[in-house]
This record gives structure tokens, C-alpha cells and sequence, in this order.
């Protein structure tokens, strides 16, 4: 059997009274064939309409061989229904006109693409966020062209400008609220002679969508889907950008409800920001503009501090070091000498500066501690080897770490655990 599908009749019914032909399986899920239907299966890019039966909601509507499943979320569904009974369909119509708005908006879009740069659709994707068609330039401009940019009859890009171009004719198109009709033909050869923008794929059972009319269409290609029946119920088209994909250009876009969603939270957005810099949409971007400018000075004049208390630490420890080197010779004392010193004024990455700035210049070990997250830096020429005393001892102090002969880290949990730690390693170093 096939499934009698009543939005090819009628894609505004709303509801239906049919019958339950028989129950099946489908992807493990339970299936209900109906004799007629009023849910869209999912195809030609476009998702599956849902609704209800009987009150129960439909997991998801798909179509096999001319027949239309639709499916329940659990078996325990199941039991509501018995084969021959009479049962009750109900759409979900906002999912419904969503997607048509969405998918004619795709149509017009596409329509447009050709009739003014010679662009193939060559994918279609809708999305949650957004839609993309993926644009092949490789036809011939066709149609009646409108007021193009410059070069636009030998194009092998699609830029900014010519995005802006197609968007502002679809949208004309849209307004313009010109009719979306749909024919259907039994065999391939019965189309021939409609202006389609794309050669059919299929050569029987044929639905070809027009928007427009068929002598002079904006748009004119074979589709499956569900469409509104004016192109002014699509409402609005928004391109987002554009960029380069295998050879073809993607087109991200939004069309219908969803496009006046997105321009809603960005012009929310823009005001917010408006308020933030005391700027209206008319110099929002100056005042940006200078905001940054001023941030890059107080960036430069910050880092320039920092490099100059590095400097001075690098001194301090310097001194300390030829100090203890000086002590050493004078009492002939064979020890590791160890500076250690604790830095809560400075960036993680400052205390690796000072470290490293170091090496070569002291015979011994140098401890860094950051208190802020308790943790400790140790440095030396490889004698002592850092990374065997923080593996050697670091788990006396639940301390985590790791590092190699001339560096290492140490994270403890306990804000007094590292100084504890550096008293054991001063005894043991001793």
C-alpha cells in the first residue's frame, strides 16, 4: 500500500479523521501506517512535521516505499491502538509554517542565486540556528536580471556586495507575495519545458514547486516539501555571511519567524552595548573604537610595569644569590644554598619569567610561591634535580606535580602545606 498524503492537497489542514491501517516496527520504535496522513516525512532536506494521534505525540514521521510511518516514543504507547480503529490527527502547526517559511525561503533564495549569477544549489541544510545552501558558480545568469554589480555576468566568486545583492531581490520577492504553487507530474518527460533552475533528478513522480509565475518564475525546482501558498508568508530573508566551501560558496542564512528572532536579540544586543558605551547604532562603533584604543595604552603601560618589577626581582634575587655564593667560600660550607621567596603581586606566567631569568645564574635551588593557588616553583641548573624532589617527596604533603631536572610545579590543597613543604626540603637538602 501507499499512504494517501493530504498536505500534497491541502498543506493548511490542521487535523484529520482517518484510520489505522496496521502497526509496525520501525528503527525499534513503533510504527503507525495509516491509510491517509497529514504529517510531512522528513525529506528533501527539510524535518518531519510532529503532532499527535489520538492525543499520543509522535516521536518522528518518516516515509518508506510510498509509505508513511509514524512513529511513537515507547512501546507502552503501543497499546492505545488497535488496527481498523478510526484515530484522530492533529499537527503541529507553528513546527509546520516554521518550516515552510524556512524551506520556500531556501526556494527564493536559491531562485535568486541563479537567475542573477548563474549559482546551482548544490546542498541545503537547515539547522537549529540556521540554514546554509552550499552556491556552485558554474551556470549561466538567466531570467531577467536586475540592477547587478558591476562584473556580475562573469563571476568565480561570491562576494559580500553580491550577497547583499541576492538578499535584497529576494526580499522583494517575498513582499512582491507572489503566488507558491505546486505541480505534480507522473513521468519525467510530462515536466518538459518548465524553466527549472536545476535538471531533475528523477524521472517519474515528479512535484515541481514554482514561486511565481511559471512563464517567468523567481524560482522553479523540483521539491517534496510543504510550502506556504504566497512567498509574503515567508516574511523576511537575512544572509548571514558567506564563505569558501570545496569549491562552492556556503551561504548561511534565516528566513521567516526566525530571522526577525535573530534581528530582535541583535538589536537588543546593540542597544545594551549602546547603553554600556553611552553610544547610540550611529556611533556605537567609534566609541568601541576608542574604548579599544584606550584599553591598548593601558595594556602597553601595564606590561611595561610588569616587566619592570620583573627586572627588579631578577636583581633582588641576583644579589641574594652572589650574597650566599659569598657566604658559601667564606665558610667553606658544602650545602645547596636555597633562596626562596613568595610573589602574590604578579601573573603565574611572571613567576616562570623570573624563574627562567635565573638558570645560569645561581648555583642552588630557587622556590617561588604563589599563595594564591598554594603552589610552588622550583628552579636550579639541574643539582639539585627539581623534578626528583618534587616526585620524592611531594605526596608527604598531598601535593600534585611534576617537572624535570631544571624546573618544576607543585599545586597543594592547604594553604600552609607549602611552606611546610620548603621546610622539608631545606632539612633535606642539608
Amino acid at each position: 500500500m501507499t499512504t494517501k498524503k493530504r498536505y500534497e492537497e491541502d498543506v493548511n489542514l490542521h487535523e484529520l479523521e482517518t484510520t489505522l491501517v496496521h502497526l509496525d516496527r520501525l528503527s525499534g520504535r513503533p510504527a503507525l501506517v495509516l491509510s491517509e496522513t497529514i504529517f510531512f516525512p522528513e525529506g528533501g532536506g527539510q524535518p518531519c512535521d510532529l503532532g499527535t494521534i489520538n492525543g499520543v505525540a509522535l516521536a518522528g514521521v518518516t516515509e518508506v516505499d510510498g509509505v508513511v510511518y509514524h512513529l511513537l516514543e515507547s512501546a507502552s504507547e503501543e497499546v492505545a491502538f488497535v488496527p481498523g480503529q478510526p484515530v484522530h490527527l492533529a499537527l503541529d502547526w507553528e513546527r509546520r509554517f516554521d518550516h515552510m517559511q524556512r524551506h520556500c525561503g531556501e526556494h527564493i533564495l536559491s531562485g535568486i542565486f541563479f537567475r542573477e549569477y548563474g549559482g546551482v544549489n548544490r546542498g541545503f541544510h537547515m539547522g537549529d540556528e540556521y540554514m546554509t545552501i552550499d552556491i556552485s558558480l558554474e551556470g549561466t545568469p538567466a531570467g531577467n536580471p536586475t540592477n547587478r554589480p558591476e562584473g556580475a555576468l562573469d563571476v568565480k566568486t561570491v562576494t559580500w556586495e553580491m550577497a547583499l545583492h541576492v538578499e535584497s531581490e529576494a526580499n522583494l520577492v517575498i513582499w512582491h507575495n507572489l503566488p507558491v504553487t505546486t505541480r505534480r507530474y507522473a513521468r519525467k518527460e510530462d515536466a518538459a519545458g518548465i524553466p527549472l533552475r536545476k535538471e531533475l533528478a528523477v524521472e517519474e513522480d515528479i512535484t515541481i514547486v514554482c514561486v511565481g509565475s511559471p512563464e517567468n518564475p523567481s524560482d522553479c525546482v523540483a521539491c517534496c516539501g510543504t510550502h506556504p501558498t504566497t512567498s509574503g508568508q515567508v516574511g523576511l530573508l537575512k544572509i548571514y555571511k558567506v564563505e569558501n566551501y570545496k569549491g562552492m560558496f556556503r551561504v548561511y542564512f534565516e528566513a521567516g519567524q526566525r530571522a526577525l528572532a535573530d534581528y530582535r536579540a541583535k538589536h537588543q544586543l546593540i542597544t545594551t552595548l549602546g547603553k554600556k558605551f553611552s553610544a547610540g547604532s550611529d556611533d556605537l562603533l567609534e566609541k568601541v573604537d576608542a574604548k579599544e584604543s584606550k584599553s591598548s595604552e593601558v595594556r602597553a603601560a601595564f606590561y611595561k610595569l610588569r616587566q619592570s618589577v620583573i627586572q627588579s626581582r631578577l636583581d633582588e634575587l641576583s644579589l641574594a644569590a652572589s650574597q650566599l655564593h659569598a657566604q658559601r667560600q667564606a665558610t667553606g660550607l658544602p650545602k645547596v644554598p636555597i633562596i626562596s621567596r613568595e610573589y602574590d603581586d604578579l601573573p603565574v606566567d611572571d613567576l616562570l619569567s623570573i624563574g627562567r631569568g635565573m638558570l645560569g645564574k645561581f648555583n642552588g635551588l630557587l622556590i617561588l610561591h604563589y599563595p594564591t593557588t598554594h603552589t610552588l616553583f622550583l628552579f636550579s641548573d639541574g643539582k639539585p634535580d627539581c623534578g626528583k624532589l618534587v616526585k620524592d617527596h611531594v605526596e608527604i604533603y598531598n601535593g600534585k606535580g611534576g617537572g624535570n631536572p631544571t624546573s618544576s610545579r607543585i599545586i597543594f590543597s592547604k594553604p600552609d602545606y607549602p611552606d611546610l613543604f620548603i621546610d622539608l626540603i631545606e632539612k633535606h637538602l642539608r
